[in-house]
């Protein structure tokens, strides 16, 4: 039973109070909402909020030009705690926020909102920011896909990656043709441009290595389809899964690797199927000319231009365009970590994350996400050892196994607490340190039960060693207790 406890704060500007309050500010107000699982786990969600008046500086930072601008600001007064969200309430007059946005999420821990009616067109507001800037039902659901029915899941909730204490990023260049291609692509600089603020920002969640390689004769596997019309070459939709495996192989990435690996392959095509483009289900070309594979990562087709005289000496040099491919990629990136954005209400506006990748709310969502699953991970995982326990009687546990097992509770337990008091940065290292120990115990090599063998198993072993052997010194055994019996009823002679 999880309780995720969210702090909201709502400040008021001057002239944005309702009428209709219940108490004279400042007040608290606790809602719930049941997050359904199964019927053997349960997540509450509850929303703490404190309603206030702005302070002097606040107001002050409120009579910026802009929503950026005083997005910006508020962010030095506000708490910057994990998991928080401040909610600042300005009038219908104000011209802080543009014509036609009635909400303007920012890309720190705050929104602004314009009221509009009572405390009940308030309260709708904020249920809709905290669906969008905390966790949603769908969002836990898919935290805790093991648990949940297939009929209760969305389309998107097995795309995310498993929350891991690392993950492995490969970049691959695939040029199946050097002969006619010289691919030159600056990737080192592209990652520590593009990749590294994303991962810096991610630190928090795991620990990232990123590395790069390219593959010379490596093809997708799939013959493309050469359509007349556009007299270029097609990949449609369902063939799309045939591309992976034959590329996997060549990769050799995730062979020697203790985290998961997520693959990012640039393809430069042949001569012979240039130009390639792919197709979607409804046979439109695809704008990015990218795909992405759930849990695995994504491929990206890159067509080069063919040279403009036939008579062009071959290879042919080509500077890859590092901007476009980072966009896609950084792109398929946010949607293997569940970093996508929902459908929003037409006056929502949300700022841009900027080369940071991802905004404030964006990782605290993350967070509640790999919190709760990482829970539910050593809860399974312990739950599987204990099972493994009690069906081998005369397993050895040794102390240092026992004290893995008492710190995995102990953090589980920590983790949930610190849930339930809305600490989600101490409730994440926690679920950390849990999922850590209850994989040192389950895999603790002493623990192996093809160390064990159950009784029968061994009867089975020995018999056939003793049975021989046994046969022999038993028939001598009842001989001799034969003739013992015999002596005694002979009578004894006398003299």
């Amino acid at each position: 039973q999880v309780l995720l406890a969210v702090p909201v704060a709502v400040v008021f500007a001057p002239g944005s109070v309702p009428g209709d309050l219940p108490r004279p500010l400042p007040f608290r107000d606790v809602q719930e909402m049941e997050i359904s699982v199964n019927l053997r786990t349960g997540v509450t969600a509850r929303y703490e909020t404190v309603y206030r008046s702005t302070t002097a500086q606040e107001e002050a930072a409120l009579g910026a030009a802009t929503a950026r601008e005083a997005d910006a600001a508020l962010h030095l007064l506000q708490d910057a705690s994990l998991g928080s969200l401040t909610v600042y309430v300005v009038p219908e007059t104000s011209s802080v926020l543009p014509q036609g946005a009635s909400v303007y999420v920012g890309k720190h821990r705050s929104a602004l909102v314009r009221t509009g009616g009572g405390l009940a067109a308030l309260r709708a507001r904020l249920r809709q920011l905290t669906q969008v800037m905390s966790f949603t039902a769908s969002s836990i659901a898919s935290a805790l896909s093991d648990r949940v029915p297939d009929s209760q899941l969305g389309p998107d909730a097995r795309r995310h990656l498993k929350s891991s204490l690392g993950y492995e990023i490969t970049f691959s260049l695939l040029n199946p043709d050097p002969k006619a291609h010289d691919v030159d692509w600056d990737i080192e600089d592209a990652v520590n441009r593009y990749v590294q603020p994303v991962l810096d920002k991610l630190s928090l969640v795991a620990n990232f290595s990123v590395d790069s390689q390219i593959l010379y004769y490596a093809v997708l596997g799939v013959t493309p389809r050469f359509d007349k019309e556009s007299s270029s070459f097609l990949l449609s939709a369902h063939s799309l899964p045939h591309v992976i495996n034959p590329v996997e192989a060549r990769l050799g990435s995730s062979a020697a690797s203790l985290y998961p690996v997520l693959n990012f392959l640039l393809y430069v095509p042949e001569r012979s199927h240039s130009p390639l483009y792919i197709q979607d289900k409804d046979g439109a070309p695809v704008s990015t000319n990218a795909f992405h594979s759930p849990r695995w990562g994504g491929i990206m087709v890159y067509n080069v231009e063919a040279p403009a005289s036939p008579q062009a000496s071959l290879p042919l040099h080509v500077d890859v365009d590092m901007v476009r491919v980072m966009e896609v990629f950084l792109a398929q990136l946010r949607l293997l970590f569940g970093l996508s954005r929902e459908e929003l209400p037409p006056d929502f506006l949300l700022e841009s994350p900027g080369n940071e990748g991802l905004a404030d709310w964006e990782l605290d969502r993350l967070l509640w996400a790999h919190t709760v699953e990482n829970i539910a991970t050593v809860s399974t995982t312990l739950t599987s050892l204990a099972q493994l326990l009690d069906k081998i009687g005369n397993i050895v546990i040794k102390d240092d196994v026992a004290s893995e097992v008492y710190r995995a509770v102990a953090s589980a337990q920590s983790a949930m607490a610190e849930l339930a008091v809305g600490h989600l940065h101490s409730a994440f290292q926690a679920s950390k340190e849990a999922v850590t120990s209850s994989e040192r115990a389950f895999f603790d090599p002493s623990l192996l039960h093809l160390l064990y063998f159950p009784d029968d198993q061994k009867f089975a072993i020995y018999i056939p060693l003793f049975l021989p052997m046994a046969v022999p010194i038993l028939l001598s055994l009842a001989k001799i207790v034969r003739e013992s019996r015999q002596r005694k009823k002979e009578p004894t002679k006398m003299d």
